[in-house]
């Protein structure tokens, strides 16, 4: 029925089969744009100009309660996902650490916990008096969202992570918040060490446009990360991956943070992402090399790395 661009995110439908069952006059016809562009909201074909808000207007209702859903829905075992992307990081003294879509900090704050643990080490083993030696690292949470960064702000001063020294007077790594579109993130090009994001990709409307932006703003030798629902591969969990999901997400959201619908397009969304084998093609596509994926449990969640080279 519609027809397709090669990039995923944003597909092209002509205007011409959205017509063509009704009465419309040639001149109106004429008159219409070739193409519309449009993209995937949860099962929903949308114009890509009205996703931004949709997904805005989401995030906007589950800020609240989106750290304690997760611990639910995934009966805390997203904590195992985020540690053991964390564990792969590759933090070092002097990281700028940049993570897109991780507005309440879940994400920010391990990565800035041991960012702070690599620093103290190396400061042990020099001999730099306190605040002179190497420039302390940074982590960036950035998120188009203003309200998953106003709660990932609270959790950091209820954390006590906005100090930026110690007892004894060394500098420590920081973290900021920043509000940002992943398509179009507010950096400099070739400004930061590491990119990561998770379980936000694919809420953005264009993919490979987020993609190239992530590349962009990587130092050269700069790592993506992406942690991300995706395709299980084993028949019977699959079976019960999807009775899980579609049963039960909805309806804790529901129950819990009184918002169905918003969750019911984050299960259907899961559902449209690129399954892992065409993720890395698109990451390939937008630029990246040495690309590839593990699988965790089973499939349900795929880490996917490349860098920029």
């Amino acid at each position: 029925m519609f027809g397709s661009n090669t990039r995923f995110g944003g597909r092209l439908i002509r205007i011409s089969s959205i017509l063509k069952h009704e009465r419309f006059s040639s001149k109106q016809v004429a008159e219409s744009a070739d193409y519309l562009p449009i993209t995937s909201f949860g099962f929903k074909e949308v114009e890509k100009e009205e996703k931004e808000g949709m997904v805005r207007e989401v995030f906007l209702k589950v800020a609240p309660t989106y750290d304690l859903m997760n611990d639910i829905m995934s009966a805390g075992v997203h904590r195992i996902w985020k540690d053991s992307l964390v564990s792969k990081l590759g933090v070092f003294p002097g990281m700028i650490h940049l993570d897109v879509a991780g507005g309440t900090g879940d994400i920010g704050f391990r990565s800035l916990s041991a960012l702070r643990a690599a620093e103290a080490s190396a400061r042990d083993s020099s001999s730099h008096a306190p605040n002179l030696g190497p420039k302390p690292g940074r982590i960036i949470v950035c998120d188009i969202n203003s309200h998953m960064l106003v709660e990932g702000k609270r959790r950091a001063g209820q954390l006590d992570l906005t100090n930026s020294t110690d007892r004894q007077g060394n500098r420590l790594a920081t973290i900021n918040f920043k509000e940002g579109n992943a398509e179009n993130l507010p950096l400099d090009d070739g400004s930061v060490d590491l990119y990561t994001i998770v379980f936000g990709l694919r809420n953005v409307t264009d993919t490979l446009a987020a993609l190239k932006d992530a590349r962009r703003v990587l130092k050269p030798g700069g790592k993506f990360i992406c942690m991300e629902f995706s395709s299980v591969r084993d028949e019977s969990l699959r079976t019960f991956y999807e009775a899980y999901s579609f049963g039960m997400i909805p309806l804790m959201g529901e129950l819990i943070a009184q918002d169905e619908r918003s969750y019911q397009y984050l299960v259907e969304s899961i559902r449209m992402f690129p399954r892992q084998v065409e993720l890395e093609e698109i990451m390939r596509e937008a630029g990246f090399k040495c690309v590839a994926h593990e699988n965790l449990t089973g499939g349900v969640v795929a880490l996917h790395s490349g860098f920029r080279i």
